[in-house]
């Protein structure tokens, strides 16, 4: 009897956040690239991007409100 053992192949939430986080300032490897493409499914990837870009716009709106206030 031959058993397989199944392997999730979801990247955990720290390797999202820097593959996406790599990726987001352009600096990701050709290696680590083709691993996160390996992934089931990209929308991990799509959610996180989105948050990470949401940060850097609310990050943004803060530092100018912060450096033009009286």
């Amino acid at each position: 009897m031959v058993t397989y053992k199944v392997v999730s192949k979801q990247p955990s939430l720290l390797r999202l956040f820097l593959s996406t986080l790599a990726a987001f300032f352009g600096v990701q490897t050709q290696a680590r690239r083709q691993q996160d493409f390996q992934s089931h499914s990209p929308l991990p990837f799509i959610i996180m991007g989105v948050i990470l870009a949401a940060l850097l716009v609310l990050s943004l709106i803060l530092t100018v409100n912060w450096v033009i206030a009286p």
